[in-house]
């Protein structure tokens, strides 16, 4: 129970939680001396669904606007910060930065529609915004390559380049501890507030002086942003992307994260986007089963804890904290 704003507002709710945040950064900055190579590149993979993860939950379950088109957000970051390092000349950090620019112009132009839609009608125009970023990129091979698609260069810091996965790694999960802070941040201030604002009830919201056009346009650039750095950083880490690599799947899939891990939550990211990276590995033999078992995970998140993980955390939490009364 909170007593005052300023409790709040802060970002550890107490001294506990300060303590087990830096015993967290002390155990992923020695965590690669304990992993071989292959963990690692496990790990980078899941620090960067982290990023979009928070991104979606930032505007699925803060703000309440659904959207079925973040593929489209992730191949736009990542084509930017390609074709900027490899054809142009542009370093690694600028072109990073611009990735999330770029994908968050797209994302404030995507949030115009859903002023004045929502629901089903909201998702199916997302759905046809990453289906078009898909199709555009197939055909514009003169700038994308098409489907035969191009090759990133390795992440590069100033002169030094990022060969290692280990080297990556710390990079990676720099950016994604700054994104987790940040989404913190931002969901505890008065931007945040009206996200949630909006999510509850947009006319009451309204009512109370929430400009809807620019928290909801807000809400998709800022999720757009998260999402386009994302991007980047998975397509210099693979080394090439194609259009293929962000169809619609991509988007059920970014989707899942945040229902299995619970919406409205940032602990719900991390923990979703743990669950589908672990899954999508050991499932790599059976692509076939892959989508019938996400569907099966959803549908019994939904019926029996709708709070997603981070809400059966909470009971075991709250059961422990009043045991054995």
């Amino acid at each position: 129970m909170k007593r005052s704003h300023i409790e709040d507002i802060r970002v550890f709710s107490s001294a506990s939680s300060a303590v087990a945040f830096f015993v967290l950064v002390a155990i992923l900055a020695v965590l690669p001396l304990l992993l071989d190579s292959y963990l690692i590149y496990i790990v980078n993979l899941i620090a960067i669904h982290v990023i979009v993860a928070l991104g979606m939950n930032i505007l699925v379950g803060y703000t309440g606007q659904i959207s079925l088109g973040h593929a489209g957000f992730y191949a736009i970051g990542a084509y930017t910060s390609v074709i900027l390092t490899s054809r142009l000349g542009v370093p690694f950090v600028p072109a990073l930065l611009c990735a999330g620019l770029m994908a968050a112009a797209f994302g404030f132009l995507l949030g115009l529609p859903a002023l004045r839609l929502s629901g089903p009608y909201l998702a199916i125009a997302t759905l046809g915004f990453g289906i078009a970023v898909v199709q555009i990129l197939g055909k514009w091979e003169s700038i994308s390559g098409g489907h035969m698609g191009i090759h990133a260069p390795k992440m590069s810091l100033g002169s030094l380049v990022l060969k290692s996965d280990t080297q990556t790694y710390y990079f990676i999960m720099a950016l994604c501890v700054l994104a987790a802070v940040g989404a913190l941040n931002l969901v505890k201030s008065k931007i945040g507030r009206a996200f949630v604002a909006i999510r509850d009830s947009d006319i009451a919201a309204e009512a109370m002086g929430v400009n809807l056009t620019y928290y909801k346009t807000l809400a998709f650039a800022v999720s757009a942003f998260f999402t386009g750095v994302a991007g980047s950083l998975m397509a210099h880490m693979v080394g090439f992307i194609s259009p293929e690599n962000y169809n619609m799947f991509v988007s059920i899939h970014f989707l899942a994260m945040i229902v299995i891990g619970g919406l409205g939550s940032i602990l719900g990211s991390v923990l979703g986007a743990i669950i589908m990276v672990a899954l999508q590995q050991l499932m790599s033999g059976i692509q076939a089963l892959s989508l019938v078992i996400y569907g099966l995970i959803m549908v019994f998140i939904v019926l029996f804890e709708p709070l997603g993980l981070r809400g059966r955390w909470l009971k075991i939490k709250i059961y422990w904290k009043l045991w054995p009364f």
